[in-house]
C-alpha cells in the first residue's frame, strides 16, 4: 500500500521494481480500490503489478459524467492529475507499452478521459460501461495518437447511467486518434462486469 496525490493505492501482483507490466484499475462511484482490485484477481499473470487508487469520499468527481465539466472542478482536475502522477510512478519501472489502463463505471469514464488527454502507445486501455468527460457536444479535438493501442469498451445496451450513443462517441473519438478500438455491447446486461468482459481484459493481458 502506497499514498500516491493524498490517494491511497492498493497494490497487488509483483512490486513495481520487479514488474514486467502493469494495470492501473480505477473504480466507480461508491466503491472503493478493493472492490476493483477483485477484477484484478480475476486476470492476474505472473510478472505484473496492479494498482488501485483510492478516490477520497468513494467518487472521483461529483456530478454525472454528462455534466458540464466545470460543474465537476475542481474534483474532475484533481482526479486526472492523480492519474498522470500514478502512471509517471509506474513508468519509472515498466514502459508505457506494457501498462494497461482499467477502468469502471465513473473509473472507465475517467480512464477514458486521462487517456485521451495523455494519448501514446500504452499497452491497452479498457473502459467498461463508460464514455468520454462532459456533456453531448463537447469538442474532442484531443491533440496526440494512440499509435494502434488496442482500446477495448464493454457497456450494457440498457445501461442506467451510461447511454449507448456515449460509448459509441467515446469509439469513434478514440479509433480517430490511432486507437484500435474494439466495442461490445451486451443485451440486457445490468451496470455490472460480465464473464465475456473479463475474457477480453485476459486476451489483453495475455498480449503483452
Amino acid at each position: 500500500m502506497a499514498v500516491a496525490h493524498g490517494q491511497r493505492v492498493l497494490q497487488a501482483g509483483e512490486p513495481l521494481t520487479a514488474a514486467r507490466a502493469a494495470m492501473v484499475l480505477l473504480h466507480g462511484r461508491g466503491a472503493s480500490a478493493e472492490d476493483i482490485m477483485t477484477l484484478a484477481a480475476e486476470v492476474e499473470r505472473p510478472g505484473w503489478a496492479y494498482l488501485a487508487p483510492q478516490a477520497s469520499g468513494n467518487a472521483w468527481y461529483p456530478n454525472p459524467f454528462t455534466a458540464p465539466l466545470e460543474s465537476n472542478e475542481p474534483y474532475l482536475s484533481a482526479a486526472l492529475d492523480m492519474v498522470s502522477k500514478l502512471v509517471e510512478r509506474v513508468e519509472a519501472h515498466v514502459p508505457a507499452q506494457r501498462i494497461i489502463l482499467l477502468g469502471f463505471s465513473q473509473g472507465a469514464c475517467l480512464t477514458l478521459e486521462w487517456a485521451a488527454r495523455n494519448a501514446r502507445r500504452y499497452g491497452a486501455v479498457v473502459g467498461l460501461s463508460g464514455g468520454l468527460i462532459g456533456p453531448d457536444g463537447t469538442p474532442r479535438d484531443y491533440p496526440g495518437t494512440f499509435d494502434a493501442t488496442p482500446l477495448f469498451l464493454g457497456c450494457s445496451d440498457v445501461d442506467p447511467h451510461i447511454a449507448m450513443h456515449r460509448v459509441v462517441e467515446a469509439g469513434e473519438v478514440l479509433k480517430r486518434m490511432g486507437a484500435d478500438v474494439a466495442l461490445r455491447f451486451y443485451p440486457g446486461m445490468a451496470h455490472t462486469v460480465s464473464v465475456e468482459e473479463l475474457d477480453q481484459v485476459l486476451a489483453l493481458v495475455e498480449s503483452i
